[in-house]
Parts: structure tokens; C-alpha cells; sequence
């Protein structure tokens, strides 16, 4: 539900438009946005403080959704517009790895690419794909005595471990058995048995996992338990690369990887920031909003495009690591976190938390935001819920939004 919002001389637009019958890919994407149209205003003049501090837009939408004065408009801050790059990327981790930079000296090229490729070595030690990598090396070896591993891999696991505390196990690196079984049964087309989701219950939680800092190890207490970094490693990925360019005098850049994490430092077209387009996740050609990214990372996570249908139910792709179960309480989450770590880890630890812990995570941590997306109710529109993001960081421009009829 992210994309790249980068031309040269258009206003970048957002968000609220009429529905469109195709759908696509709704995470990060890079595209074209050399065309615009001009808004359709629906609302008449109103306080967009309302809106940021999370106050339901429902009732007010519903009730200005064909009206509206200019003097709203006039109202709003400006957009941010973007402006010339130069774009570098490499492929790894079943994913597109991209780097984004200011246009300007071409003495950076060489070393920004070398910061990028650096994701391949990443990928090397991380993969559960390749038997000779670090961690396969730790599934195979570590319930039967404890595993040495090297300082930054040993560190991802403990922080890692660390938020599966921190979010009551709704982000666990042990959950890939369910991942597993439910992929199986997709397959077969049908859904796992109440005994399937049993038995892979035995190795699935973090307090299967033991740590032991003196000597840098770790032991996993039975067979079949493995670890596995998918929903923390791109992040990881990001934060190393950027920590490279940041070393080679490279201040200014946005990084992305996995079509759904993003990492932006510095300034870009005279903004304290990168603009990113934040989607719609039922209609994807719509963008909700745009984000100014400033120093620090945007993860988002869904269920809106991957999912599975057996016997007239709708069983999404992110699973309760708790239970083995799909959660459908949310559309959509994207999480601004201060490293592109925690925003991978966040997104999809918030998707399945909801609305409610969610709210109470990010008042225990005010540097992380979050913007959650429930499902609407049939002749409702969609209704963003806002916690903790800074007025600063999003810009909204008044489009004809209709009600959804899903």
C-alpha cells in the first residue's frame, strides 16, 4: 500500500477518489507520475487536526461527502512535490532491494552501490533457504547443543526475542511451522484440522528459543523448532545498508525492500524529507494520503491481496503465531518507527494485536506511529485510524469518496 511518488514538475495528489474496478498489487510499488488530475473537493472547510489526531472521519464524510468550500482547500498545508532521482537496485531475499538519491555528484555512484550490495551477504547468513546459512545451520544444530553465532546475527535474535515479549507473542521468528501447514492446506484447498494446528503449536513461541549472552549462543529446547526472519530481516537489511552510506558521506537517500518496507534519510527537492504514497487497500489505484518521510523507516502490512477462500470464507495470509489462525480484524497497518527493524517487525506484530493493543503499544513508545485500516461496513467509507503520527508527516488533499460496498 506504498509507492515511490517521485517526477519532476506535477503536484502530487492524494487520496480520496471514486472506487476503480482494477486491482492490483497493493504494497510498495515504483510507477510513473508524470500525470494528475485535479481534486474533486467533498468536504467543506473542517479541521484537519481532526483527522491526524484520529478522530472517526465517518461522520464527517458521510455528511460533507459532496460539498465543499474552497476555503478547506486553501486550508491545507502544501503538498510536498518530488523531484529528479537517480535509482539503483538488486534483487535478494525473493524481493527488489532499491536505492533512491538525490540526482547530483556521480562520485556516489560506486559506493552507494556498494552499500546496496551488501543485502547479498545479508541474505547469505539469513536465509532458511540455503543449508550451508548461519541460521539453517542454528534450526539444524541448536536443539542438539547450543549454537555459536556471530555478534550481528546473535543481536537480531535478541531484539527479535525482545519484541516477541514486548508484543505478548504476536510477533514470533518461531511461526514459520504455521506458515507451513497453512500453505500445505491452501494447496489441497481446504483449511488445517484442529489436530494440524495442535501439533505444530509444540514448536511454535519464543519461549522455545534460549539465549545465552556470555558465550553469544543459542539452544533451541526441542526438535522442529526453527527460526526464521522473515517478518524482521528485510528490515534488518535496510538499516545496515543505510548505516553503510551514512559511512561513505551518503547523507540524503531512500532505501526499500520487500515491496513493503522503507528506510529515508536526509532531504529531498527542497523537503526535510522523502514523499511516499500511502494507498487505499481496497482500491489500490487510489492513494489515502502522502507521507514525508524523514529519518526514520514505514512498514505496511495486509491481507488485502493474499488470502485464501475455502467453502464461501476469506482466510488472509498473516497468522496469530498464538493461535495458527488468520486475523481479519484490520485491512491494513503501516508502522513509522525510528529503524526499519522495528517497522517490519511492528507491521505485522500490529496487524495481528488490533486496533486496541495497538493503540496501547504506541503509547508506551511514543517514537513509533501507527496507521490502522479497518474493514468498512457495507455504504461506509473507509476510516483510517491515526495514532501517533505527527501532523507534519501527512498530507491530505479532499477527494469525491464514495461508500464502499464490499
Amino acid at each position: 500500500m506504498l509507492a515511490l511518488l517521485f517526477r519532476q514538475t506535477s503536484r502530487l495528489q492524494f487520496a480520496f477518489r471514486r472506487r476503480v474496478s482494477r486491482s492490483g498489487d497493493a504494497s510498495l510499488s515504483v510507477y510513473d507520475m508524470n500525470r494528475t488530475s485535479d481534486p474533486d473537493p467533498t468536504d467543506e472547510q473542517g479541521n484537519r487536526r481532526d483527522f491526524l489526531t484520529g478522530r472517526s472521519l465517518r461522520d464527517r464524510l458521510e455528511r460533507n461527502a459532496r460539498a465543499v468550500g474552497e476555503g478547506f482547500l486553501n486550508g491545507l498545508p502544501p503538498e510536498p512535490e518530488a523531484g529528479a532521482t537517480l535509482r539503483m537496485a538488486t534483487r535478494a531475499m525473493a524481493c527488489q532491494f532499491g536505492l533512491v538519491l538525490n540526482p547530483g555528484d556521480r562520485d556516489v555512484v560506486m559506493p552507494a552501490t556498494d552499500a546496496l550490495e551488501r543485502v547479498h551477504s545479508l541474505e547469505s547468513q539469513m536465509t532458511v533457504y540455503r543449508p550451508e546459512s548461519e541460521l539453517s545451520l542454528l534450526n539444524a544444530q541448536a536443539a542438539e547443543e547450543a549454537f555459536e553465532l556471530t555478534p550481528n546475527l546473535y543481536g537480531l535474535l535478541k531484539r527479535g526475542q525482545e519484541l516477541a515479549t514486548e508484543t505478548d507473542g504476536a510477533f514470533d521468528m518461531t511461526a514459520a511451522p504455521f506458515i507451513t501447514l497453512w500453505h500445505m492446506a491452501r494447496q489441497e484447498d481446504r483449511i488445517p484440522t484442529e489436530d494440524e494446528i495442535a501439533d505444530v503449536s509444540e514448536r511454535v513461541g519464543s519461549d522455545k528459543i534460549l539465549f545465552d549472552d556470555e558465550s553469544r549462543t543459542v539452544r533451541l529446547k526441542k526438535p522442529g523448532v526453527e527460526l526464521n526472519l522473515g517478518g524482521i530481516g528485510k528490515g534488518y537489511a535496510l538499516d545496515v545498508i543505510a548505516e553503510d552510506l551514512q559511512t561513505q558521506g551518503i547523507d540524503s537517500f531512500l532505501l526499500h525492500g520487500g515491496q513493503s518496507t522503507m528506510l529515508a534519510y536526509g532531504n529531498h527537492h527542497g523537503h526535510p524529507g522523502w514523499p511516499i504514497g500511502l494507498r487505499n487497500p481496497l482500491f489500490t489505484q487510489q492513494r489515502l494520503a502522502t507521507i514525508l518521510l524523514t529519518d526514520c523507516a514505514l512498514s505496511t502490512s495486509g491481507s488485502n491481496v493474499q488470502f485464501h477462500r475455502f467453502q464461501g470464507k476469506r482466510y488472509g495470509h498473516i497468522l496469530d503465531p498464538r493461535t495458527g489462525w488468520p486475523v481479519d480484524e484490520l485491512l491494513s497497518v503501516t508502522v513509522l518507527a525510528p529503524t526499519a527493524e522495528l517497522a517490519d517487525a511492528l507491521s505485522t506484530a500490529f496487524f495481528v494485536m488490533g486496533v486496541e493493543k495497538t493503540i496501547k503499544f504506541c503509547d508506551n513508545h511514543p517514537k513509533v506511529s501507527a496507521i490502522l485500516i479497518l474493514p468498512p461496513r457495507a455504504g461506509r467509507p473507509i476510516d483510517p485510524i491515526l495514532v501517533n503520527v505527527p501532523e507534519h508527516v501527512l498530507f491530505i488533499t479532499p477527494h469525491d469518496l464514495p461508500p464502499a460496498d464490499v
